[in-house]
């Protein structure tokens, strides 16, 4: 029999089977999430279901959907999430500290060999460090507070490979977006990205985390990149515990493969109201832009503010008109960011600071667009209502195509402002 892939070898691990793609498997669970958009509903589950939380310490639970400021009804789900956190032994990061999936990296929490689930679909992002993660529905994160494990079929794999190296004003956003133009909104529905190649393995963490995030908007069960040196180097600053990290077989057998040339890549920018919905930014030059957002658990690490400001900077200004809302993505970006003074000089330029979460992206913690407004936003999903009004038009591409269209008011290929 071929050989096996990271999923096939991650899961049959934590099974405790010899399993393979299309094999039904009951796995361990290392960490379990839950979000303040998710964890009310599946503590009613969890009631319902009269369990006990097997072990406290592999559960989280995250206020990132909603900021302090929000309606009495959600303040009070919160709450609800203290209490039964506090009862249960559970860690709670609150309202401030920054979003779920950015948290489980920081931590430590999401580690190589790992299974993660999250009752958020993005959670796959924490595959950016050779763990499977997954997202799932608040009853099965429900039934995992109970057993501690879940069921899972063994998902196929695509393989990635990334061909070349990112010419300069080109990005790992550009990179998700050109494979969600190839593999369109569901192609590859309940399947692996598995990533390789020279392009992958020249990818900073950060980068990895974006096409790790953007993963499940191909339709993927998970997004996994291999373990190299920057990933034991991230790890080596936030845990002593032990990894386990998972490497394919040479004979692993693949759905397919896609290979992409990412020398060859310009801008990309992705146009209401679906992701794989995408062109160049040459081909979309001089839409206007009202409202560009710059944060999210794609695009608000620190990394992103100093390409954003680099641009800004070079300008001098942002564009009248144009309303510039930037979101941390955790308070440990946050205090970076205050630190080496990007902060103060984004605030100087005019640029609105909200608190470290999900921000404006969902709509539920930040400022939200005004009818016909056009956002470009370093987000993950562009889709009608997105941002919480049916009525404006959300586009997405990198942090520097965004800081771009903050400063001419209007689509811009970012090289143009590099030159």
């Amino acid at each position: 029999m071929a050989g096996k892939t990271i999923s096939e070898k991650i899961l049959s691990a934590k099974s405790q089977r010899d399993a393979h793609a299309g094999d039904l498997v009951i796995c361990d669970v290392d960490y379990a999430m839950a979000t303040d958009g998710s964890a009310p509903m599946a503590i009613d589950y969890f009631e319902q279901m009269g369990g006990r939380v097997l072990d406290p310490q592999r559960v989280v639970f995250v206020m990132d959907h909603y900021s302090s400021g929000a309606h009495q009804t959600t303040l009070a789900l919160q709450q609800k999430m203290r209490e039964f956190a506090r009862q249960h032994g559970i860690a709670v990061h609150e309202v401030g500290e920054g979003i779920s999936h950015q948290l489980m990296l920081e931590t430590g929490r999401t580690r190589p060999g790992g299974l993660l689930v999250g009752a958020d679909s993005h959670s796959v992002t924490g595959g950016a460090l050779n763990a499977f993660a997954t997202g799932v529905g608040s009853s099965d994160l429900a039934a995992t507070l109970i057993c501690g494990r879940i069921w899972l079929k063994v998902p196929q794999t695509i393989k990635v490979v990334l061909d070349g190296s990112l010419a300069e004003g080109v990005y790992a956003k550009d990179v998700a977006l050109a494979l969600a133009e190839m593999l369109g909104a569901d192609g590859a529905a309940y399947q692996t990205l598995e990533f390789h190649g020279p392009g992958t393995a020249a990818m900073e963490i950060d980068d990895r985390i974006v096409l790790s995030n953007f993963s499940v908007e191909m339709g993927a069960k998970a997004g996994i990149f291999p373990a190299d040196s920057r990933t034991f180097d991230y790890l080596a600053k936030r845990t002593t515990e032990r990894s386990e990290p998972v490497a394919p077989d040479v004979d692993a057998h693949y759905g397919r493969e896609v290979v992409l040339d990412v020398s060859k890549l310009e801008p990309r920018v992705a146009r209401p109201h679906a992701v794989d919905n995408v062109s160049t930014v040459r081909g979309a030059l001089g839409t206007p832009i009202q409202m560009v957002y710059i944060g999210t658990c794609t695009g608000g690490r620190v990394s992103d503010f100093h390409q954003t400001l680099s641009i800004l900077e070079a300008a001098g200004r942002i564009a009248p008109g144009v309303q510039l809302v930037v979101t941390p993505a955790s308070r440990e970006v946050e205090n970076e960011l205050q630190q080496d003074g990007t902060l103060e000089k984004l605030r100087e330029l005019g640029a609105t600071i909200t608190v470290p979460g999900c921000g404006s992206c969902c709509g539920t913690a930040g400022p939200i667009p005004a009818d016909g407004v056009n956002v470009l936003s370093t987000a993950n999903r562009n889709f009608k209502a997105r941002m919480g009004n049916a009525k404006a038009f959300i586009y997405l591409a990198s942090p520097a195509a965004c800081a771009a269209a903050a400063v001419t008011g209007r689509l811009t290929d970012p090289r143009d402002l590099m030159s």
